[in-house]
């Protein structure tokens, strides 16, 4: 007769937690998430569902609505003159991926001891800081004929009257803004930069310089797989900021010459036409493809990126490989225990199964 001791099971192996719940503390943090939970709903969710509703009516603040389906999003994409506003946001796109290139630049630069890197640092955060109204009114008199930036030019031997009119000819005057945008949010990019290739270990430098890899070597296989996390942020954040572009355009120039944006187009469309349903449907079609420019961004970054590894992903598989490894463990240890577990359990004399076969 051959007996069998049985396996230690699962439970007997995983120790509880037999500290009963503590419900007050659970009552305090329900309260506390309870406050912005509600506050982001109501200000939030709810006024986004409802202008949902308002884009299949034609309706004014006062007045009743009329329901009109998918007019107004069908105007949307057959009015001249609101496709001309979306071709706009090409402008501002190709502005905010120069911002990106040259903050990258510059935090490259001094991420590192550099002389005089904290003055930098604060003079090219500095206009973050200030009022987008304020910038408004600033760029406004730089780019009038005869003011600041024509009498630089001047000094520079450019005559006046071979300088184009920077706010009024179409050529340029788009351009003139989308410089305004990139003046005002590279610092704020260029400081995201920073702290990235700051938190990047210093020993990987020492590493490449003593296999003799240059610069740029230390830039392309260090620096940028270590911050392709705020990297892909400040992409996402220049993108959907050019598709809602709106102070520059709306102060400086107020729409005119051909700078209406779409963002400007919806407020005039909202407010001076009382088209409250067009401007709800603008909303919601503004949304829509900034997700998707935001998913397609997120899709080309991730083939770019797609062989770099800074260590995070290795050892996220590793740590994966090895859980599925603990895992198949235990459940073979379950097996075992339930096949030796023993057939009587009331008495001292208890049976297993190898016994009783015995």
């Amino acid at each position: 007769m051959t007996t069998s001791q049985p396996a230690v099971s699962t439970a007997e192996a995983v120790p509880l937690n037999k500290q009963p719940r503590d419900w007050k503390k659970i009552g305090i943090i329900v309260l506390f998430c309870a406050l912005p939970i509600a506050l982001l709903v109501v200000f939030t969710y709810l006024p986004f569902f409802q202008m949902c509703g308002y884009s299949f009516y034609k309706m004014k603040y006062i007045g009743t609505p009329k329901f009109i389906g998918l007019k107004n999003y069908t105007d949307i994409f057959t009015r001249p003159d609101l496709l001309a506003t979306l071709k706009l946001s090409l402008y501002y796109m190709v502005g905010a991926l120069i911002q990106v290139a040259l903050a990258l630049y510059l935090a490259t630069v001094l991420a590192f001891k550099v002389k005089g890197g904290s003055f930098f640092k604060g003079a090219m955060f500095f206009p973050y800081l200030i009022n987008g109204i304020a910038i408004g009114f600033i760029f406004k008199f730089f780019y009038t004929r005869g003011y600041v930036l024509d009498s630089v030019l001047q000094w520079c031997g450019f005559s006046l009257d071979n300088l184009p009119y920077w706010l009024r000819d179409q050529k340029v005057n788009n351009w003139s803004l989308v410089a305004s945008s990139v003046w005002r949010y590279l610092g704020q990019t260029m400081i995201l930069f920073i702290g990235a290739i700051m938190s990047i270990d210093g020993s990987l430098y020492e590493a490449a310089e003593i296999d003799g890899a240059n610069k740029w070597q230390q830039f392309k296989h260090i620096i940028l797989p270590g911050i392709q996390t705020i990297l892909v942020l400040n992409i996402i954040l220049s993108i959907t900021g050019s598709l809602s572009a709106f102070e520059a355009p709306y102060v400086i120039t107020s729409g005119a010459n051909g700078t209406g944006t779409f963002f400007v187009q919806m407020d005039k469309i909202a407010h001076s036409d009382q088209k409250v349903g067009l401007a709800s449907a603008m909303a919601v079609v503004l949304l829509v493809i900034i997700m998707i420019c935001a998913l397609i961004q997120k899709v080309v970054m991730n083939y770019l990126f797609r062989d770099a590894d800074d260590g995070t992903a290795k050892a996220r598989k590793h740590a994966e490989k090895v859980e599925k490894a603990r895992k198949k463990a235990l459940r073979n240890q379950n097996k075992v225990a339930v096949g030796a577990a023993p057939l009587f359990k009331n008495g001292s004399g208890a049976k297993t199964e190898t016994e009783v076969e015995s």
